[in-house]
């Protein structure tokens, strides 16, 4: 039986073009997520553009995606990690 710890995501290492990795916890990754989503909207893809609320957005992004690109030559990336053994 696999152990329902290794699907949990409690925490990620989020990766942000021209800054140093940062480990957050799923609330501030969600926090940085909707910064972007409000900051630059045009670049949501198009499946989560049309969700209705920020914080579903969110949450959909954090389902469905790891990396967002920003403008022409920035990026964020975001993967779920486990602190614990």
């Amino acid at each position: 039986m696999t152990d329902p710890r290794l699907y949990e995501q409690n925490n990620f290492v989020l990766l942000e073009s021209g800054r140093p990795e940062e480990i957050l916890t799923v609330d501030e990754l969600k926090e940085k997520l909707a910064h972007f989503i409000e900051t630059y909207p045009d670049d949501v893809p198009e499946d989560i553009a049309t969700v209705e609320g920020i914080d579903q957005q969110v949450q959909s992004l954090v389902d469905s995606y790891c990396e967002l690109t920003l403008g022409t030559s920035q990026f964020v990336q975001w993967f779920a990690i486990r602190l614990e053994k």
